[in-house]
């Protein structure tokens, strides 16, 4: 099957999907749909196309693009765009987790599969509201139960909502810990030089003033002298 036309239908199956679609369910989609019988896409054509049409829209002259996130594609607002589409949600993109819901859910992120009592052995108190949150906006999902636990308590895990806010595939492409405090650390060490460097500078700049001779260079000190002597 020619690119060109399988390319169109791809496009406007993405842009019609209420979630993102892997390439897989776009080849069996497009086949659906137009009876191919001896000339079939394949997976390979499929991939192609997406490729050309991510390519595509990567121009500056649209303000969205073919994005992989969520664990499929889908068109996506380029970033410089977030405040102008922002304006059309009102206070949904406001609404912000609180402290205690963002510790549960980066425990939930980097420890998942994890039950709840393991969440509370790690923050220290109680996540019952925390994690009920959580489910209510579908970022995180159970996973099933421990089997191997006494009581065989529920396990969670992020969703596919979570990795779509986020514009990841898997939690494995998640930031390492390591690389986040190794972030941290340097922006201190960026404002602690900061810091240095503008003490420095005073230090210097009073050890100047204390030096100044008491010549005419120096109308305020001579001026002292004069009244001094009447």
């Amino acid at each position: 099957m020619e690119l060109a036309l399988i390319i169109p239908h791809i496009e406007a199956l993405i842009f019609a999907s209420d979630k993102p679609l892997t390439a897989e369910e776009i080849t069996e989609l497009v086949n659906t749909a137009q009876a191919f019988i001896d000339d079939r896409t394949d997976l390979g054509q499929v991939n192609t196309a997406i490729e050309g049409i991510k390519e595509k829209y990567e121009s500056e002259f649209y303000a969205f693009e073919l994005k992989q996130s969520g664990g499929g594609w889908q068109f996506l607002t380029k970033p410089q765009y977030h405040k102008t589409v922002a304006l059309l949600n009102g206070d949904k993109f406001l609404k912000k987790l609180s402290v205690s819901s963002l510790e549960t859910l980066a425990i939930i992120a980097y420890k998942q599969p994890i039950t709840k009592s393991e969440i509370e052995s790690i923050r220290g108190v109680n996540c019952d509201y925390a994690v009920q949150k959580l489910l209510e906006k579908d970022l995180v999902v159970i996973a099933g139960r421990n089997e191997e636990a006494v009581g065989k308590p529920l396990i969670y895990a992020t969703s596919k909502s979570f990795m779509d806010y986020f514009g990841i595939n898997s939690p494995e492409e998640l930031p390492k810990i390591s690389e986040v405090i190794m972030e941290e650390f340097e922006k201190a060490t960026v404002v602690s030089n900061i810091i240095v460097n503008a003490n420095t500078q005073m230090d210097d700049a009073v050890a100047t003033d204390d030096e100044l001779p008491q010549t005419a260079e120096n109308p305020a000190l001579e001026n002292d002298g004069e009244k001094e002597k009447e």
